[in-house]
């Protein structure tokens, strides 16, 4: 691509950029939506499924969630739920479809209904056609095949050093652009339709940019098994290691609109805050700990807008400091300048005001444990509950293709072998696979690291139906139940086997 078609693309991004709509004022909004619709011809057998999953990944939220979407029997299907701003999300099925058609994606606005007929069209394939809501709208874009993440795909695997892979960042963001071109031409994007996909490759490339330097940082940190059994990472080369931290060397995330709102509707984006938050520039900073919170802060605020080329709090970096806080408020909650501290970050009204909100709901629980959920799945617990009665039970959800599971299984083997001996808890593990049966390399996985311990398997229908219940969907994921059959709340749960004894002890005090 020459220089004059670049011109000329981004004059004509600007130009339809400029022609956009103003984003409305009640854009950032808690309400619920509604997705509902049929699928036209559907048959539970020639089809393969009868439920379809959505991963939800809301920043405003301390958890995600996994949401179960049930197809009856006449192919008509509906879902209710809470957002906090307008998120392009999609539902998968939760079996292996055998018709070609796996997922219904859409666009919605809190507050809104969105009405889809899934039906074969002209060339005899299985599409989804928007009835209302926003999808409608923006019916070209969610169809359209931008393919923005398989172009970056070059960039976050690319296995070389820091300036040839500025130099393939380079030419990615004008091919992304000249794409973005092409397709929003060929298909008449609308305004909005051309800020979403400027928005969805803004957000891609800010994630494969710093995925790079992170895979270039863990190719130099290799896990290495210890003489105890423990992995621990080991630096091989620390020259090396330097680039990571050198913000020159993330120069063109400048280009991205971090103050944007378009880029928290993209799923990517949680992932995007995550490499921000732990980007090696900012190591430094991380807000963990209640000792010189202050000092942390501010100091996070100047890596923030160094490592983003810009000199105020973005939107990004307030919602990098807004999801700090949550994640580790069980370490600062006792201390009582924490949270003004974290308030005075946020510029931002919405974020204050979900913050202040967040704060006073998690203040107010007095309650350590809970009835268990209920809903479909729940009877799996139920049973393994009935048959270790007068326990504290931990369950551990895992999955085979699930490398931090697999880490934190292998690690924790000689510490299950001690736990195993005791009689008051009974740990279980839950896996998530494509069969009840288990791949032949799960199998052979649980015979050498889960030997003679209690293994469930689960159908990903079913194990989605767990994760619903118990609102995640980020494995390992730990729950702790009572002997009188009551969850656990979360900062009391046992997350893992380091410290297991002491932190069951600590439970049992707490339940006097």
């Amino acid at each position: 691509m020459n220089k004059k078609t670049i011109i000329t693309i981004l004059f004509a991004l600007a130009a339809m950029a400029g022609q956009a709509q103003t984003i409305p004022t009640d854009w950032f909004k808690t309400d619920t939506i509604t997705i509902r619709g049929r699928i036209e011809g559907y048959n539970a057998e020639r089809f393969g499924f009868t439920s379809m999953t959505c991963y939800l990944y809301d920043i405003m939220e301390k958890d995600n969630n996994t949401l179960v979407m049930d197809i009856t029997p006449d192919g008509t299907f509906e879902k209710s739920f809470s957002i906090n701003y307008p998120m392009r999300l999609k539902f998968k099925s939760s079996g292996e479809s055998k018709v070609g058609f796996s997922e219904i994606p859409f666009f919605v606005r809190p507050g809104e209904t969105v009405d889809i007929t899934v039906r074969l069209n002209e060339q005899g394939q299985y599409e989804c056609y928007y009835n209302s809501g926003s999808s409608k709208d923006v019916e070209r874009w969610l169809k359209s095949d931008l393919q923005l993440q398989k172009m970056c795909s070059r960039l976050y695997d690319f296995k070389g050093e820091f300036d040839e892979a500025n130099n393939i960042a380079e030419q990615l963001w004008h091919d992304m652009l000249e794409r973005i071109d092409t397709v929003s031409r060929r298909d008449n994007f609308t305004p909005m339709e051309m800020q979403l996909a400027q928005a969805e490759m803004q957000n891609q490339f800010a994630f494969s940019l710093i995925d790079y330097a992170f895979e270039y940082a863990d190719r130099l940190m290799p896990w290495q098994q210890q003489a105890d059994g423990s992995w621990q990472q080991i630096v091989t080369d620390s020259a090396a290691l330097r680039p990571t931290m050198d913000v020159n060397n993330y120069r063109l995330l400048k280009r991205v609109d971090f103050d944007n709102p378009l880029l928290m509707t993209d799923q990517l984006y949680y992932f995007t805050l995550n490499r921000v938050q732990w980007a090696r520039p900012n190591k430094e900073t991380t807000l963990s700990g209640v000792a010189g919170i202050k000092d942390r802060l501010q100091k996070s605020y100047a890596a923030y807008q160094q490592l983003m080329g810009i000199d105020h709090l973005t939107l990004t970096a307030q919602l990098c400091i807004y999801m700090w806080m949550q994640q580790s408020y069980d370490e600062w909650k006792t201390y009582e300048k924490a949270f003004p501290l974290y308030l005075s970050s946020f510029t931002h009204p919405y974020i204050r005001q979900k913050a202040e909100q967040f704060y006073q709901r998690e203040m107010a629980k007095t309650e350590l444990t809970s009835p268990l959920p209920d809903g479909p799945g729940i009877e799996i617990i139920r049973d393994i509950m009935s048959r270790y009665p007068n326990r504290y039970l931990v369950f551990d959800f895992w999955g085979y293709g699930c490398g931090a599971c697999l880490v934190a299984i292998q690690n924790s083997k000689q510490l299950r072998a001690e736990i195993a001996k005791r009689d008051d808890v009974k740990i279980i593990f839950i896996a998530d696979e494509k069969t009840a049966g288990g791949s032949d390399a799960y199998k052979k996985y649980v015979a050498e690291w889960l030997a003679d311990e209690e293994t469930i398997c689960l159908t990903n229908a079913d194990f989605s139906r767990l994760r619903e219940l118990f609102h995640f969907n980020a494995i390992p994921h730990y729950e702790t139940i009572t002997p009188d059959c009551r969850r656990v709340r979360d900062d009391l749960r046992i997350n893992g086997y380091d410290n297991f004894d002491c932190e069951l002890q600590r439970l049992k005090e707490k339940l006097k």
